[in-house]
């Protein structure tokens, strides 16, 4: 349970750095390999959300944890599909 815990810190932490790298990113190119990692932690930290339900450890901050990680997820996929199409 605590090394679940600390993956879902690690990677949850890493969305929001990884974003701010992004947004310093030196070509268009860059700024998409950047998106790329913000979008495999974020899903990643939705996956380990997905095995505290699993485990029966469900909370309504759970819940809301992996609403919010699924909206982020989209926007960033959503931004990553602008940013291709612009290259």
């Amino acid at each position: 349970m605590r090394s679940i815990g600390q993956q879902l810190i690690r990677c949850g932490t890493s969305v929001g750095a990884n974003f701010r790298a992004a947004s310093r990113a030196r070509s268009r190119l860059d700024f998409i390999a950047k998106l790329k990692i913000v979008e495999e932690e974020c899903d990643e930290a939705i996956y380990w959300l997905e095995i505290l339900q699993s485990m029966n450890i469900e909370s309504q901050l759970t819940q809301q944890l992996m609403n919010e990680g699924n909206q982020i997820l989209s926007i960033i996929v959503a931004s990553i599909k602008t940013a291709r199409r612009n290259t």
